[in-house]
């Protein structure tokens, strides 16, 4: 099957619009795994704190995991959380706010669920920093650990978290309360 460019890959993920779907740098479309209870609370837990900080904040916008990012390396990742400062936002026209946003986040959240495979994810926090996003987290709430992925550095693990996590470059000032994400449901 030839590769789908955006325009076409975007028409694609309309015609389905009950499925999640990302693409690969290689183009390969893949179905997202649904999510179970606790895994949509923890995820919809660090969306609701990053968009909360970032109505307070008002220098970006707060993203949950419905909206789409589609990067430079061809890939169309759809991330738990995110955040784009209004800078990268008044780069798009009006009709590309409204589709898959052409631009990358400089900071992203996933949160590890019990439907994902570690070392799939861990790729994905990889092409997220390839791609230029700045800060990223992935959260591992059932071993309270987080993986800290930066632009130009190694990846750090935290684990034994505590109940707060504090971010910083574009993020400066957001904490992340962990105790709701640690516990679940």
């Amino acid at each position: 099957m030839p590769r789908l460019s955006d325009d076409e890959y975007f028409a694609f993920c309309k015609s389905y619009p009950d499925l999640r779907l990302e693409r690969t740098a290689q183009g390969e479309i893949r179905v997202m795994a649904w999510e179970g209870g606790e895994s949509a609370y923890r995820t919809t837990e660090v969306a609701c704190q990053l968009a909360n900080w970032a109505v307070e904040n008002g220098c970006g916008k707060g993203f949950g995991p419905t909206v789409q990012f589609l990067l430079p390396d061809g890939s169309a990742f759809s991330p738990d959380a995110a955040w784009v400062s209004n800078v990268r936002i008044a780069e798009l026209t009006k009709k590309q706010r409204r589709e898959s946003l052409r631009l990358i986040p400089e900071f992203v959240i996933e949160v590890l669920s019990p439907e994902d495979r570690l070392s799939s994810l861990c790729q994905k926090m990889n092409a997220w920093i390839a791609n230029g996003v700045d800060l990223a987290w992935l959260i591992h709430a059932d071993n309270r650990t987080v993986h800290e992925y930066r632009l130009n550095s190694d990846v750090r693990v935290y684990s034994g978290m505590d109940n707060l996590l504090s971010g910083d470059g574009p993020v400066k000032g957001f904490v992340l309360e962990l105790q709701h994400i640690w516990h679940g449901l």
